[in-house]
């Protein structure tokens, strides 16, 4: 896209030196030089914010909201103003950046996260709504915030973030603003507010025509029917929509029976994706369903997977898409039907119907502006409902077949919706929004830390705001009480009337992990000679972070499974069985130590009770198990959700990396860190390059790479000593756990794979083998033991030697015996260019006996 400076302007002498009219005649004949003709509504919004309104945009999906915000930041540049960007999650927020670099060059964009700022000083800030909220409470009114453009509006009515977009409202008093969603509903208190506020008039543009219209339709046939009529009659790309990952899956792979897409579209998908990496069981079944123009979308995929869907799409090759509801969450699929599973969904405590604004905002991605002349919804009814529909065909006009048909009941605990739902939802304006507004210590704290008249600034967040009397009256409790906290922590002071913090607060404060202080203080528990102390540092920090509850819940079951497994093995009663696993759990390691600490820390530093600490085991699990990210998510059973650990485990490894000091960073740590880093990138790269980019942003380079479909290859596996020697460890300790259970079918069948990616014709070191070996060790000892000590770096012997020579290295892992002995090990042979193709750690065991 052409660049849109402000310095081309006919008279630019400098911010403010050129009138409105001259302003926005530059932004439209900057358009049409890009071949964009404007919208009357654009149009319109644009002429109010050159006029220096307030504006809300409430438009349908598809109608050029974000050429407006454009727009909005070239009148706030000209005039001299810095403005800000927010979006509801990260991802947005990156690619917004990315877009307005192209458009005003990277000296004019920032970006500000909770992990870091680039280019800070920027006239146009990128951030999320809770970073721009953070720095009002902080700064006030002088806040340098000339204008806000707020994307995604409607997340203000969420009742956990809403908070976040409600404080510039309510604090920035000087700024113009600019709110935009698809589905607003009435917003004629928000408008008058908002010019009470900041004494600009606000201008409302909503109710406008979609460009693209929207037909709607409720299908009784079965749905495979009802996909196959859609695709017949020109109608696809569909995006089919469900409220689980795992009927997303389901449906995607049931149509693969079907004839989706012909033998040109097929080749042409699979030209596309050849250099594609499919490197998971769940990559894999993905490959094949593509590969017959079928995609899958939702949260728990991988990124490089979801991205790579989302692109195919952008290129019209896939026909079927079948996701969740992530679709309403300002993701770019361009698509032409949208078909509902549902009207009704679990929104994380009951089943419910849809609202409208959640319909229209699913509904609303139908029909692509210039492709499309119209948009298709269609939802299709309750399976019992079409069941009954298709017998009452079946009888025709016959009465007595008719009364002899047995109908088919809802299935129980269904939350009863239809087609009169369906066309209600469909008339129906989005609701109107309501306030969602909280009081916490960090931002008492942030409020505080502002200095000036401290009493009027809160009473102020407390009683004008959007809320209802009452529930100000309980935000005033609310306030009331924090802030005796923080006097009695002694983090708050009132001197001679002035009431200040007595600590220095940090400059991202409350925008980062929330919890790393407590971190830092919380590691001083841990002895660094003992043998897990590295692990500990780890599971101090696993606790400070969000829950993966899809990890956590496999974790649970699969505890309780084992649990009861051992019960019925004592010979332990059903009752008595049930009743003790209401008290297994995944594993929390230091739970007890862990919230006593957090406890004792909250007393001095109470605002970290607005946090949960959470003790949990994922990385350490995954560490103690000696699994690949593979192994990982098949032994749990967790391949929808693989996305999920994954996310999981890039946040560990960038927490770890910023929280850990350095002089507390053992070569156990150090090891384990790597390990961390290295299994993200072999697995998908793109959530570190994601984290790189906002760090170290190179515009050039996210340009070049954004239209392939293939990610950059990760680096060889090998590359990273330190972290390749963990996975040489890790392979080497899985057969001493093995073993010490004396599972020699496992270790054989651990041997076949290894042979398998070494692409050699038979194993190295046979089931028998291993049975002999293992039945000579415990000729001398009773056990091997698998503890901390066991699994030592010093328990490991290296030569690295024939590494240039024969393109190995050559191992032993000593077994730690009960006796202390150390004389009996495993010597095998780590394949390096196997382990580089591979990207794990290929190894050979050549001998199991005496040192």
């Amino acid at each position: 896209m052409a660049s849109l400076r402000v310095d081309d302007l006919p008279g630019w002498t400098g911010p403010g030196s050129v009138g409105e009219d001259a302003v926005y005649e530059a932004f439209v004949a900057w358009t049409e030089s890009t071949g964009i003709t404007l919208y009357p509504a654009q149009d319109e919004s644009l002429i109010e914010i050159a006029g220096g309104s307030n504006l809300i945009l409430s438009t349908p999906t598809g109608t050029g909201k974000s050429l407006v915000a454009v727009g909005a930041h070239f009148a706030a540049l000209a005039r001299g103003d810095r403005s800000f960007y927010t979006a509801p999650i990260k991802a947005l927020v990156s690619e917004k950046f990315f877009a307005l670099v192209d458009v005003f060059g990277a000296e004019n964009v920032g970006m500000m996260t909770g992990d870091s700022s680039v280019n800070a000083d920027a006239p146009i800030i990128c951030c999320t709504a809770e970073i721009l909220a953070n720095l009002a409470l902080r700064q006030g009114e002088d806040t340098p915030a000339g204008q806000v453009v707020m994307d995604e509006f409607h997340f203000y009515a969420d009742p956990d973030r809403g908070w976040a977009w409600q404080v510039p409202l309510l604090i920035l008093s000087r700024a113009q603003f600019v709110l935009m969603s698809a589905t607003l509903g009435d917003v004629t208190a928000l408008a008058a507010d908002l010019s009470r506020r900041t004494g600009r008039e606000t201008a409302t543009v909503t109710g406008v025509e979609r460009p693209v219209p929207l037909h709607y339709y409720y299908e009784l046939t079965p749905i495979h029917d009802t996909v196959e009529d859609l695709l017949h009659t020109g109608q696809a790309p569909i995006y089919i929509v469900h409220f689980s990952q795992l009927a997303a899956l389901e449906r995607a792979q049931s149509l693969s029976s079907a004839k989706i897409a012909s033998r040109e579209q097929r080749d042409a998908i699979a030209e596309a994706i050849g250099a594609f990496r499919f490197t998971t069981s769940f990559g894999r079944t993905l490959s094949r369903l593509l590969r017959q123009g079928i995609g899958v979308h939702h949260a728990g995929m991988l990124p490089k997977y979801r991205r790579l869907v989302e692109q195919l799409a952008q290129r019209g090759m896939l026909r079927v898409i079948s996701g969740t509801d992530t679709l309403g969450v300002g993701i770019n699929v361009p698509i032409r039907t949208v078909l509902l599973t549902a009207l009704a969904k679990f929104d994380g405590t009951r089943m419910r119907q849809l609202n409208a604004r959640e319909f229209h905002q699913i509904a609303g991605r139908a029909g692509r502006a210039g492709y499309d002349t119209a948009g298709t919804v269609v939802v299709q009814a309750p399976e019992h409902e079409s069941e009954n529909a298709k017998a009452l065909e079946k009888a025709g006009d016959d009465p007595k077949k008719r009364r002899k048909i047995v109908r088919k009941k809802a299935p129980e605990g269904f939350v009863s919706w239809g087609e009169p739902s369906f066309r209600k939802l469909v008339e129906a304006e989005p609701e109107t929004l309501t306030s969602s507004m909280q009081i916490t210590s960090a931002m008492l704290i942030n409020v505080i830390g502002r200095g000036g008249d401290v009493f009027r600034h809160v009473h102020d967040l407390v009683f004008d705001n959007h809320e209802p009397w009452k529930r100000q009256l309980a935000l005033a409790r609310r306030a009331l009480e924090l802030y005796r906290s923080l006097v009695t922590a002694g983090v708050v002071e009132v001197v001679d009337g002035e009431i200040r913090l007595t600590v220095d607060l940090q400059p991202n404060f409350a925008l980062n992990q929330p919890l790393s202080p407590f971190a830092l203080a919380a590691f001083e528990l841990f002895d660094v000679e003992s043998p897990t102390y590295a692990l500990d540092i780890v599971s101090v920090v696993e606790a400070t972070l969000d829950d993966p509850r899809p990890v956590l819940s496999a974790q649970q079951f699969q505890a309780r499974g084992e649990a009861v497994a051992a019960m019925k093995a004592e010979g332990i009663e059903y009752d008595e069985r049930m009743e003790a696993l209401e008290t297994v759990t995944h594993p929390k390691p230091h739970d007890e130590l862990l919230h006593e600490a957090f406890a004792t820390y909250a007393s001095s530093q109470p605002w970290v009770a607005d946090f949960e600490l959470s003790p949990k085991s994922v990385v350490r699990d995954l560490y103690e198990r000696a699994m690949t990210f593979g192994e990982f998510i098949a032994f749990y059973k967790l391949a929808r959700s693989e996305g999920v650990v994954l996310r999981y485990l890039s946040d560990a490894y960038r927490a770890l990396n910023q929280t850990v000091p350095l002089d507390l960073r053992t070569e156990e740590l150090r090891d384990i860190v790597e390990w961390i880093g290295e299994l993200v990138r072999q697995v998908d790269s793109s959530l570190l390059d994601e984290w790189e980019e906002l760090v170290h942003p190179d515009a050039a380079k996210h340009a070049a790479e954004s239209g392939e479909l293939a990610p950059p290859a990760p680096r060889t596996v090998t590359a990273n000593r330190r972290a390749f020697f963990v996975l040489v460890r890790n392979e080497l300790f899985r057969r001493v756990q093995l073993a010490a259970l004396d599972r020699v079918q496992e270790l054989g069948a651990l041997e076949n794979e290894a042979a398998a990616l070494a692409e050699a014709a038979a194993p190295s070191f046979t089931e028998l083998q291993w049975d002999a070996a293992l039945e000579a060790y415990y000729a001398d000892h009773d056990e091997i033991l698998t503890d901390a000590s066991a699994r030592a770096a010093a328990m490991i012997v290296v030569d690295e030697s024939p590494a240039e020579s024969e393109g190995l290295w050559r191992v032993r892992q000593i077994l730690a015996d009960p006796a202390g002995d150390h004389d009996w090990g495993i010597a095998a042979e780590v394949l390096l260019a196997d382990s580089a193709r591979t990207g794990a750690a290929v190894i050979r065991v050549t001998a199991v006996d005496r040192l």
